[in-house]
């Protein structure tokens, strides 16, 4: 199976130009992906440069036909003259989600930096191999207690799904709301976590969890042992990151999928967006 993560930058590239199509165009060509995680998607924010008032959430759906889309909205306003504006993430899979989870992740208040809400999108699909949970994201810039909150809460995550994963579920609750639906120990994580790989976050990300939960594992490190993260950030736009590169992207997998990680690769050519995309191919069986 594989997986491709892109903060899109709203599909702005370096050039200042938005395409979406451009976009979908540079993930094809690195692979027949069955999953594509993306962050900062936009509906109805002119104030972003060319975005305009178009719906991306919509048009990306339209241009992915055959693909499930599951919408992650961060933020929603209601803003006098323009109405709704909505602006997160997106996962597309070619496997039928067997629940969509939204997570709002922590924000604590900090009058010092600028910030703005984040969650993560966990999309339960059923590929090969059996259930498995794809989760995506985008932490803060600006706030780093912020988003030291929000690793903490991803990290419980996976604890919780893992306590679900293990429990004994009810079986006389068939088409209704209370109806289990699996959430596997089995889990890839990806997104734009605005950290580089030195930051102590990354790697409190992979620290032990609790209760024995899978705990976090970074598929680079697994692909490319004792290799450096290729950068992600900072490649071509000069004018937002002063030719400053770094890795902010990242793919992780749990720990009990570690070794089905057969590939992980950066596209270090697109100039579609200020980020660059990450690549997993994964095995899937049990």
């Amino acid at each position: 199976m594989i997986v491709i993560t892109w903060n899109i930058q709203w599909g702005r590239g370096v050039d200042g130009r938005v395409d979406l199509q451009r976009i979908v165009d540079t993930a094809r060509r690195m692979g027949d992906f069955d999953v594509l995680c993306l962050q900062e998607v936009a509906d109805n924010y002119p104030g972003l440069a060319g975005a305009g008032t178009g719906n991306q959430f919509a048009e990306l759906a339209a241009l992915l036909p055959g693909f499930h889309a599951c919408e992650g909205i961060a933020v929603e306003r209601h803003t006098e003259g323009l109405g709704r504006q909505r602006f997160g993430n997106m996962v597309f899979s070619r496997f039928a989600p067997l629940q969509v989870l939204r997570h709002q992740l922590p924000w604590p208040a900090d009058a010092a930096n600028p910030s703005m809400p984040r969650m993560a999108l966990e999309v339960v699909i059923d590929p090969p191999g059996g259930p498995l949970r794809i989760v995506t994201t985008h932490l803060e810039y600006y706030a780093p207690a912020q988003r030291a909150a929000q690793v903490e809460a991803l990290r419980g995550l996976q604890v919780e799904a893992s306590g679900h994963a293990s429990s004994a579920q009810p079986t006389n609750q068939q088409g209704r709301p209370f109806e289990p639906r699996p959430r596997d120990s089995r889990a890839i994580l990806t997104g734009d976590f605005n950290c580089d790989v030195s930051d102590p976050l990354i790697a409190r990300m992979q620290a032990p969890l609790k209760g024995g939960a899978a705990q976090w594992t970074d598929a680079w490190d697994v692909a490319h042992p004792g290799e450096e993260h290729a950068s992600t950030v900072g490649c071509y736009d000069d004018a937002q990151w002063h030719g400053h590169k770094q890795c902010f992207d990242f793919i992780f997998v749990s720990k009990n999928l570690a070794p089905a990680v057969r590939r992980v690769e950066v596209e270090g050519q697109t100039q579609a967006s200020d980020h660059q995309p990450v690549l997993l191919d994964i095995s899937l069986t049990r």
